[in-house]
């Protein structure tokens, strides 16, 4: 009985077929089976990595128009931040030119006359004051851009009192006008720009609010040396028509979006800030239990212990001035 032998040459792709002992013919095959098998591997690999390779310039692209997004809202906002520093830094190089020109007077020692450049310095701080109280209401009332829109404006006609000023009352109405809005703005510029970051940038966009206060300060010592008071007005009406115009183009705080329930525009603003084909189902949820937890916590009447904690641990047979302390010392 005849014994077939199959013998298989999978590198050569030669088959050979014959009797034990015996030569055989060599049937030639198509391709040999392992190469095949790999080639067949290596197209599927090639087909599947097209598609991955397109979702990841999609990814690619939203993140970079997220963070456009993200780097015009935060240039829009820190103009109110260089308009600050404008207002701080305005009184110092214009000290000679409104004295001689208004007729004020640098008295050397305290007295009665409200003719003073000392006034017109300080009454900055009392109009920053009341904007600094009234910006937190604000600003959760209105929303953030209107709040900035709003300071904007007033800084505007502030200037104008200024520039347009013929006795002190006029330049004292102008500088407290700009003192409430750099407390408004000093509070919602920061705020705003920490709720429209992303956590990988929000460090580091805060820090610019500080920068372009001190930028703004420094562009008008400068500036102010080499023109009149007046015409000094412009380097802070610059950056209130650039904040006003620009808030047309960013998108509103999602954070303060979610707080007031408008939920359509806070999944609106939110995919605006990371993209369109970014996920923002988890940063959404973050929002909304933040949201939530603020909600709680004043729900909670934590304040209530905190505005009578000596009268509630006397009540309670301990000693009040212990108990405030300690619970001083536990806060922190």
């Amino acid at each position: 009985m005849a014994i077939v032998r199959v013998a298989e040459d999978v590198e050569s792709g030669g088959v050979v077929v014959g009797a034990g002992g015996g030569g055989g013919a060599v049937v030639e095959v198509t391709e040999p089976l392992l190469r095949q098998s790999r080639g067949e591997e290596n197209n599927k690999a090639a087909e599947s990595k097209i598609p991955d390779e397109e979702a990841g310039c999609g990814d690619a692209n939203g993140a970079g128009g997220s963070l456009r997004m993200v780097l015009l809202s935060t240039a829009v906002a820190i103009c109110g931040s260089f308009e600050f520093g404008t207002c701080v830094g305005y009184s110092a190089p214009t000290q000679s030119g409104i004295v001689d020109d208004v007729r004020l007077s640098i008295p050397e020692v305290c007295n009665c006359n409200m003719n003073t450049f000392a006034i017109f310095g300080s009454i900055l701080t009392i109009g920053a004051m009341i904007g600094a109280v009234t910006s937190g209401r604000l600003a959760d009332f209105l929303g953030r851009k209107m709040t900035m829109r709003i300071s904007a404006i007033i800084c505007i006609f502030g200037w104008l009192s200024i520039h347009l000023a013929k006795s002190a009352i006029m330049l004292y109405f102008g500088r407290i006008l700009l003192g409430f809005s750099t407390g408004v703005l000093s509070y919602v510029v920061p705020v705003f720009i920490a709720e429209i970051a992303p956590k990988n940038l929000r460090g580091g966009l805060a820090t610019s609010n500080q920068l372009l206060i001190c930028s703004g300060s420094s562009a008008t010592y400068i500036i102010g040396a080499l023109v009149g008071w007046r015409n000094l007005v412009l380097v802070g009406l610059v950056p209130c028509v650039l904040l006003l115009a620009g808030l047309f183009f960013i998108p509103e705080s999602p954070r303060w979006l979610a707080n007031v329930g408008r939920e359509k525009e806070f999944h609106t603003a939110l995919q605006n800030l990371r993209g369109e084909s970014a996920d923002i189902s988890e940063e959404a949820i973050e929002i909304k239990v933040g949201v939530g937890l603020m909600v709680f916590q004043q729900l909670g009447g934590i304040n209530g212990v905190g505005f009578y904690a000596s009268y509630i641990f006397t009540s309670a047979g301990f000693s009040g001035k212990l108990g405030t302390i300690l619970i001083g010392i536990i806060q922190v």
